[in-house]
């Protein structure tokens, strides 16, 4: 059943794009809470990707607090 599991993460992992990038997080989620823990491993590389994509085109969606666009904080 793991087996399965992973491949359905990787698939999402292959898969995403920014219009289904949070559908799919929160069903690789739930995916790898129903594995065994000591299987839990061989799916890190992909949550890894997925959160790091999430992360990514979230910020391509919000508009930018700065007026000229810039994201970077004065000092």
């Amino acid at each position: 059943m793991a087996d399965e599991q992973l491949a359905e993460i990787k698939q999402l992992y292959f898969k995403t794009t920014p219009k289904t990038i949070e559908r799919d997080f929160d069903r690789a989620v739930d995916l790898i809470k129903s594995m065994p823990e000591d299987q839990r491993h061989r799916a890190t590389v992909y949550m890894e990707g997925l959160a790091q994509m999430r992360k990514e085109f979230s910020r391509g969606r919000r508009p930018s607090d700065n007026a000229d666009g810039d994201d970077l904080e004065t000092i």
